[in-house]
């Protein structure tokens, strides 16, 4: 039986809707996208956008899904030349995508739970949604990585590497800006932070790596 290879053309094809969905966010919201873009170096948006959140935001949903788009393809270029695969199939791509959406969904209502049983619901929100704002944001910065990857340079393991390098540093980077804005409420609560950090934003990453690349 033939086996069906995911080609650059399905790359492509997600690229493509992942601009199309920026695009609208960007028509739907011009102002709050403007600011979006400039969250890693200016906190003006988190302090605008926090007071006024939605159970289900139009404009944090457009670019959760880029996110999860960008993602996806950026994960399949990086697995295919890491294992030098040539095998992947349009089946696997689809459970990714998926399955990413699906984990980010989880730990999100996870933590929504928890902030609902220690009654810190606010506390919680406005945490969350920094950190989704950050994730969105990698989702917009994929989208010219995968495009160069794709299109321009030829990807290499050290190219693949560099780049989750920056992505982690992105990430840290909205961490640390969610524990500066709490910072009084951590101090006064170590110890329930770290089991927080330990349990939340960190076992959940050792786990895929342990599941996705076996020993």
């Amino acid at each position: 039986m033939l086996r069906h290879i995911v080609s650059n053309e399905i790359f492509t094809i997600l690229l493509v809707i992942g601009l199309i969905i920026v695009a609208i966010a960007k028509l739907v919201s011009p102002k709050r996208f403007d600011d979006f873009v400039l969250v890693l170096v200016n906190d003006k948006y988190l302090k605008i956008y926090s007071r006024d959140q939605k159970f289900f935001d139009k404009f944090d949903a457009l670019l959760f899904i880029n996110l999860i788009l960008s993602l996806s393809v950026f994960c399949f270029i990086a697995y295919k030349q890491i294992t030098e695969s040539h095998t992947v199939t349009n089946n696997a791509m689809f459970k990714l995508t998926f399955s990413i959406g699906v984990f980010i969904l989880i730990k999100v209502l996870i933590e929504r739970l928890i902030g609902s049983l220690f009654e810190i619901d606010k506390l919680i929100d406005q945490y969350i949604f920094q950190k989704i704002s950050f994730k969105n944001y990698l989702g917009i910065v994929l989208l010219p990585i995968n495009a160069l990857l794709l299109f321009t340079f030829q990807p290499t393991s050290q190219i693949i590497y560099g780049i989750i390098v920056i992505l982690l540093i992105v990430n840290i980077i909205g961490l640390i800006s969610s524990f500066k804005t709490h910072q009084n409420l951590i101090k006064n609560n170590l110890l329930y932070f770290i089991l927080y950090l330990c349990a939340l934003e960190i076992a959940p990453y050792i786990i895929l790596y342990k599941v996705f690349i076996p020993n």
